[in-house]
């Protein structure tokens, strides 16, 4: 009677691991892309590992295009300035992630989630450009939902930092900051990021050290809550 008990056990052991082995590997896509304070980040000091202990026996893919000092034009196919026609070089980093998204997952199956990790603004904010600012953000979002046919789209914004919240520097610095709020607000499976203590005691352009690491575990802690469906705004 106790063999048979055993090896009923033992049967309801392995059937339980078999069930676990054969559960699909999910697969998790992360889109990094912005200026400066991006292209200062290494996903492999704290964005990456979060995301891998997280979603443990899932892959997850993190693809990253930065570049310094650009505005948003650069990677929004239909931007417009204010005045005056539109620029010939438009979109051009964007079609870069694109080509580079697309090498990544040739011969892998649609990936469960993607999120796009998104930390830019201050060049627009420089050159005056805030009153376009949020047209091109929506617009780029959707851009990118429609090229990767991905209606389900997360969204993570870095706000930029308080740098220059008297504008002095920057004229459209805190129009900027309160574009990106207010976008991450009332767009679907979106949330942002606040950076205001990253930079330093003395509120520089760029983060310290401390500050790309921390940068990256906070996106990817709201990369994570809005992929389990826990949490979809700050």
């Amino acid at each position: 009677m106790k063999r048979i008990a055993v090896l009923v056990a033992c049967t309801l052991v392995c059937g339980a691991i078999l069930a676990v082995n054969a559960a699909p590997r999910r697969l998790h896509l992360f889109l990094l892309s912005g200026q400066s304070n991006m292209a200062g980040l290494n996903p492999d000091w704290s964005f990456t590992p979060t995301l891998t202990n997280a979603f443990a026996g899932d892959e997850v893919i993190v693809v990253k295009v930065a570049y310094n000092g650009e505005p948003i034009r650069k990677w929004y196919n239909k931007w417009a300035p204010p005045n005056g026609p539109a620029p010939a070089d438009n979109g051009h980093i964007y079609r870069e992630l694109l080509t580079k998204t697309t090498a990544v997952l040739a011969g892998k199956p649609r990936p469960d989630s993607v999120t796009f990790v998104w930390m830019q603004g201050e060049a627009d904010a420089h050159q005056g450009l805030g009153t376009v600012y949020e047209a091109s953000l929506r617009g780029l979002r959707d851009q990118l939902s429609t090229d990767l046919k991905r209606a389900d789209l997360n969204w993570v914004i870095g706000r930029i930092s308080d740098f220059d919240m008297s504008n002095a520097k920057y004229p459209h610095w805190t129009m900027v900051r309160d574009i990106q709020v207010r976008v991450a607000a009332s767009t679907p499976h979106t949330t942002w990021v606040d950076t205001d203590d990253l930079n330093g005691p003395q509120n520089a352009l760029h983060y310290t050290h401390q500050g790309y690491v921390d940068l990256g575990q906070c996106f990817a802690a709201k990369a994570i809550t809005l992929i389990t469906g826990s949490q979809t705004k700050p």
